[in-house]
């Protein structure tokens, strides 16, 4: 049995995979479906100060209009109670599992969540049915990226971000996880490709790995904060190797200001 960690990866990618492939099918290509606003429950909404609240980063988020090449769905309840239950054998790299989890990250007044994923390019009207077929296969193994932004008092978007910069470094040679009870292993964690964007960013390739089925996966993690706003990019692939989200994140980036 695949562990919880990496079986949450999987079945993260498949349900917006599949979305996407009714959307590119005739299905209506309007989220009508708000993002997922929960604010962090291990903080109040922030009162008096520039924090904001989860309703109040909700029209912060991107949004389907914001990438009309991608199709936006809200993150679930299922995926929101995972990041709520979290745990690492190395104290310093729980950071890491949050942001891949669309959990906040340190003490946030509040969160809003969203997963994109680019349409497919259509198929040729000639093309053959295996053809056709072999299209639609492309299109589940396309990479989804799951999208965390936060708002923190004071100087909390610079820890969290000074965390999750220390978990780089803390964490490269891996290290164990546990979700809802469940144990889980990331093997490694590297710097991928260098991200400008926001007052400071950056970006990791970060490989799961089931012990049991000899199967490993490459998910890449991007960094952004913007003030006292931090935002979390996490992206997998049902193929294997995630790419680097980078028109999720510019867009994201702009919606920011």
């Amino acid at each position: 049995m695949r562990t919880a960690f990496v079986r949450r990866t999987v079945l993260s990618a498949s349900a917006v995979s599949l979305a996407l492939l009714v959307t590119a099918c005739g299905g209506s290509a309007k989220s009508d479906a708000k993002p997922d606003a929960k604010a962090s429950a291990s903080a109040p909404a922030a009162t008096g100060s520039k924090a904001k609240t989860a309703a109040e980063l909700v029209p912060l988020l991107v949004a389907q209009a914001d990438l009309p090449d991608h199709v936006l769905k809200p993150a679930t309840e299922e995926e929101v109670k995972a990041g709520a239950d979290l745990a690492s054998d190395k104290p310093a790299c729980l950071p890491l599992i949050q942001a891949q989890s669309m959990a906040p990250v340190g003490t946030a007044a509040g969160t809003a969540r969203i997963k994109g994923v680019a349409k497919p390019k259509a198929a040729d009207p000639d093309a053959s049915e295996a053809e056709k077929a072999k299209a639609g296969l492309d299109a589940l193994g396309s990479t989804v990226t799951a999208v965390a932004l936060s708002s923190y008092e004071g100087k909390g978007a610079e820890e969290a971000f000074a965390s999750l910069k220390s978990a780089g470094t803390a964490c490269a040679g891996g290290f164990g996880v546990r979700m809802g009870g469940e144990p889980g292993k990331i093997s490694k964690v590297a710097p991928a490709a260098p991200v400008t964007a926001g007052d400071e960013a950056l970006a990791y390739s970060v490989e799961l790995e089931d012990e049991e089925l000899g199967e490993k996966a490459t998910t890449e993690l991007v960094v952004v904060r913007k003030g006292n706003s931090l935002v979390t990019f996490s992206a997998l692939s049902l193929a294997g190797n995630a790419e680097q989200p980078k028109a999720i994140v510019a867009a994201q980036v702009k919606k920011l200001g």
